[in-house]
């Protein structure tokens, strides 16, 4: 049963399923919070709409931005088609460029996730809506408007969304006007969903009847990429440890841990001052870069010997 369980929840967290829900759940509570603590509707006439505009739109873009900043995938996109240190007159194939469009619509579809759950809550709650309309409504057909000139119907409507005090016949009105509101925001709200959805589908049909890959070779490249970065992370950790160690053996004598420290070395002035400039690039034609300021200069000799061998020889 723990198996089955466990099987389930990776495969879950695999497809994004787990994490995509996630992500809506914290959109829709981050929404009735912000709602509750933070939304304030001004009821004066020329502010409505620009600032219940403000809070509909202006947050589904900062959490598209986020969602876009915050996949690891977009930045393993820009740095490979970005990086100064691929050769400059590499050519991209045409597979290479599916590819990449591929998994731009992958990491577009889950940015778009949040954005569009706060756009959906904040429409079936109607708050915001009804704040930002409230001044463009028609209340022609009603009776009690007849001898109101424009300019105070604009300040009564802007009222509206504060339930100000008003006179005991424009309670009517302004109950209708708010069932209106609602109205026209839930209806936009499952116009919203059911273009989402579809799109959504259409989109997935679209991007696998174009991909260069069949159905067998997708979810092969998917498996493949995901172990590329776990075991690329961890032989990059275990490698970077290694160096480290080494290079703060040749600086002090001896490495963290060490019980049986025989020989303790007094760095310099000097081998203070070179270990000061940090050398994290790989710039030029240099063919083997230096990513660590330890021991770059007081061992340079050691280093270009070294790299004639293209390695690293680890001592006990």
């Amino acid at each position: 049963m723990g198996a089955a369980l466990n099987r389930i929840v990776s495969s879950l967290q695999r497809s994004g399923t787990l994490i995509n829900s996630l992500i809506a759940a914290l959109t829709i509570g981050g929404q009735q919070l912000f709602s509750s603590f933070t939304f304030r509707c001004p009821c004066q006439v020329g502010k409505n709409f620009y600032y219940g505009s403000a809070f509909l739109v202006i947050p589904a873009l900062i959490l598209l931005v986020a969602g876009y900043a915050l996949r690891s995938q977009m930045w393993t996109i820009s740095n490979e088609y970005c990086c100064k240190c691929a050769p400059p007159h590499r050519r991209i194939s045409l597979l290479e460029r599916k590819l990449a469009c591929l998994r731009f619509c992958s990491i577009t579809g889950r940015a778009l996730i949040a954005p569009l759950t706060w756009l959906v809550a904040t429409l079936m709650t109607g708050t915001y809506y009804e704040c930002a309309a409230s001044e463009f409504v028609s209340v022609d057909h009603y009776p009690v408007f007849d001898n109101i000139n424009a300019s105070k119907r604009e300040e009564i409507l802007a009222g509206f969304p504060c339930c100000k005090s008003a006179p005991s016949d424009m309670n009517l009105v302004r109950d209708e006007v708010a069932l209106l509101h609602r109205y026209q925001s839930q209806m936009l709200g499952w116009i919203l969903i059911t273009l989402a959805s579809i799109t959504a589908l259409v989109s997935c049909c679209v991007v696998r009847c174009c991909s260069p890959l069949t159905s067998l070779q997708h979810c092969y490249w998917t498996n493949h990429l995901h172990h590329e970065r776990e075991l690329f992370e961890q032989a990059a950790e275990q490698h970077s440890r290694l160096l480290i160690l080494q290079r703060i053996k040749k600086l002090f004598g001896f490495v963290p841990g060490s019980e049986d420290v025989k020989n303790v070395r007094i760095p310099s002035c000097q081998d203070w001052k070179d270990i000061s400039a940090p050398s994290l690039f790989c710039l030029g034609d240099d063919l083997q870069g230096h990513y660590s300021s330890l021991g770059d200069q007081e061992h340079e000799d050691e280093v270009n010997e070294e790299s004639k061998s293209r390695g690293i020889e680890l001592k006990p």
